[in-house]
């Protein structure tokens, strides 16, 4: 069977962070959303999203498909549902639809499917700040599923750890001198990867392949490093998707960065509003600040975004694509796309200024920013045009 992930009526809820990539492209635990269900499935699988994200990651359609929301998260029981579809009929959850049977460019009437009820309750993606609220049940999951059958490498001598059966250290990782201590979940240590002197880390912790956390860090659970990241000074309960430097002192808690992000030195975000109340959050669909039902929300930042040293972020921001942040005090807590400058005001980051950028941090890792990426950081530019 061909397996389809789509975007689902969830996408402008999961923005800035789907400007630049798919729903099944977001990661939350070890795993990206496409790879889980790819580890499940035992297959590949292709994206059905937005027309200027194709390129990146096409549509692969034949005769039969089953086509799979790619909010939903998979667990044995659905995916074995998924794999048992048959023409016309769909798998829902209250009025949503998880997967559905199609025939390639055919119109589907739901009207007439046979609707098959999910077993038991999915786990959902349906706001950004889910993926660093859920990030410690999914994280144990994907530990789980990563792990199952396999032998970890030895702990190293010298490191002091706590419930050892719960760590995990992939092919090539070195963890040098440091403390972890997996009794509230487990830590995982991708392939290549690096734990350097006196880091502090408790789980659950998801380190990505030939990522790095520096000397003296202290992370807290659930927090998940992403592949090709650096990190250092203090993290809790944060996701950082990949490609992302938070490499010295400051503080990162309940937060979102996507990849190519870079936090300066000292910087800081506030988790947590000095009356305790609930957080708000700028949210593009409704185009206002709506509860979120949290009291800690802390930092939401898109794909390329950066802030200069001893940068101050207020509960709850939400910062777009390609923005370029500095200055004393707390800027606003909704910081547009292709947005410089701080809380002394901003301007437009101008496009080829943020291409150039965008370029010489791909080549400071010997990758190469192709037509392809340069266009989707242009459509970006475009459609946020309306919020500068």
């Amino acid at each position: 069977m061909n397996y389809i992930l789509y975007d689902g009526n969830v996408r402008t809820a999961l923005l800035p962070l789907t400007y630049t990539k798919p729903v099944a492209a977001l990661r939350i635990g070890i795993l990206t959303i496409r790879e889980k269900w790819e580890h499940y499935l035992k297959t590949t699988t292709s994206i059905h999203t937005e027309v200027y994200l194709e390129a990146k990651f096409p549509l692969v359609e034949k005769p039969e498909n089953v086509r799979i929301n790619a909010s939903f998260l998979p667990n044995k029981s659905l995916v074995d549902q998924v794999k048992n579809l048959s023409a016309n009929q769909a798998i829902v959850y209250g009025e949503e639809i998880i997967a559905f049977y199609a025939a390639a460019k055919q119109p589907v009437d739901f009207d007439t499917y046979e609707k098959v009820h999910c077993e038991e309750d999915p786990l959902q993606i349906r706001h950004v700040y889910d993926l660093f609220s859920l990030n410690a049940r999914v994280l144990k999951d994907d530990f789980a599923l990563l792990t199952a059958g396999k032998s970890s490498q030895p702990i190293p001598e010298g490191v002091r750890c706590v419930n050892k059966e719960q760590i995990f250290i992939e092919e090539g990782a070195q963890v040098l001198f440091s403390t972890l201590n997996a009794a509230d979940g487990p830590i995982y240590i991708g392939r290549d990867a690096l734990v350097m002197e006196g880091a502090l880390i408790r789980g659950p912790f998801s380190l990505g392949e030939r990522s790095l956390v520096k000397m003296g860090a202290k992370i807290y659970g659930a927090t998940t490093v992403g592949p090709y990241s650096k990190v250092g000074g203090e993290i809790n309960n944060s996701v950082i998707a990949g490609n992302s430097n938070k490499g010295h002192e400051g503080f990162l808690g309940n937060s979102v960065l996507g990849e190519w992000c870079n936090i300066g030195a000292d910087s800081n975000n506030s988790n947590l509003k000095n009356n305790y109340s609930e957080v708000r959050l700028w949210h593009y669909g409704s185009e206002k600040f709506d509860k979120t039902g949290l009291q800690f929300c802390g930092l939401i930042m898109g794909d390329h975004s950066k802030c200069a040293i001893n940068t101050m972020f207020n509960t709850g921001t939400v910062v777009g694509v390609s923005a370029n942040i500095y200055g004393s005090n707390f800027p606003r807590n909704f910081i547009p796309s292709f947005s410089w400058g701080g809380a002394a005001g901003f301007s437009t980051y101008q496009l080829e200024k943020a291409l150039e950028t965008a370029e010489e941090v791909y080549n400071r890792r010997g990758l190469k920013l192709d037509a392809v990426e340069k266009n989707i950081l242009k459509q970006v530019f475009e459609h946020s045009k309306k919020y500068r």
